[in-house]
């Protein structure tokens, strides 16, 4: 499901509507810690960064399908930029007929769709992929956090940056660098290093060996 333009509050049956979708086929996760989980980080405005070939897109990927398995509701929110390729997805067990893609112009348009979403409720996962030239400012840090808190929703903006550049704000709850070694085409090693966790302390990884398509990472 691909959308484009800057999209309304969804309808009150959107979720019942896609609730009864269920997967087709799945991404075979081996993770290593429960507190990486879309249940374990709801509630929360997180960061998920990389530089190069980095595990942003496989990890992030890896949250939907748990979402989508515990019969949840995510929605994916990026630009006409994005290298989001919705075949490897789809490959990976992503069920597309129940992910909400929704391309935009601008990051400002992002942040303004995931606004209105998260609003609604309907969602427990919403994906916002910034890019290289991410910035978040206060005023919608402060409203997107809230927001996320009163409905227990992970809002998870994807950034292209190195490690040792700041986190998107001070309410960014978690920050995470994603990193990759393809031992295979079909087994990839991802690792999360949390460099920010206002809840539980920095310093925790988080791995997974995945068994998915190459144009995941």
């Amino acid at each position: 499901m691909i959308m484009t333009g800057t999209p309304p509050p969804p309808a009150d049956g959107l979720k019942d509507l896609l609730l009864h979708r269920r997967l087709r086929k799945g991404l075979t996760v081996e993770a290593s810690s429960s507190k990486w989980s879309a249940t374990a980080l709801g509630g929360h405005l997180a960061e998920l960064s990389g530089e190069g070939e980095s595990a942003v897109l496989t990890v992030a990927s890896g949250l939907v399908l748990d979402v989508q398995q515990q019969g949840g509701m995510a929605v994916w929110l990026t630009t006409r930029e994005s290298v989001f390729y919705p075949p490897d997805a789809s490959a990976g067990g992503v069920d597309l007929e129940a992910l909400p893609v929704v391309r935009l112009e601008t990051e400002l348009q992002i942040v303004q769709a995931a606004d209105q979403l998260v609003r609604s409720g309907a969602f427990d996962l919403l994906v916002l992929d910034l890019g290289r030239f991410a910035s978040l400012p206060l005023q919608a840090q402060t409203r997107l956090a809230s927001l996320a808190a009163h409905h227990g929703s992970l809002l998870l903006c994807l950034t292209h940056k190195k490690r040792r550049q700041p986190s998107l704000g001070s309410l960014v709850a978690l920050r995470g660098d994603a990193s990759r070694e393809v031992e295979s085409a079909e087994r990839i090693h991802c690792r999360v290093r949390i460099l920010k966790d206002k809840v539980r302390g920095p310093g925790w990884t988080h791995q997974e060996l995945c068994h998915g398509p190459d144009g995941l990472r």
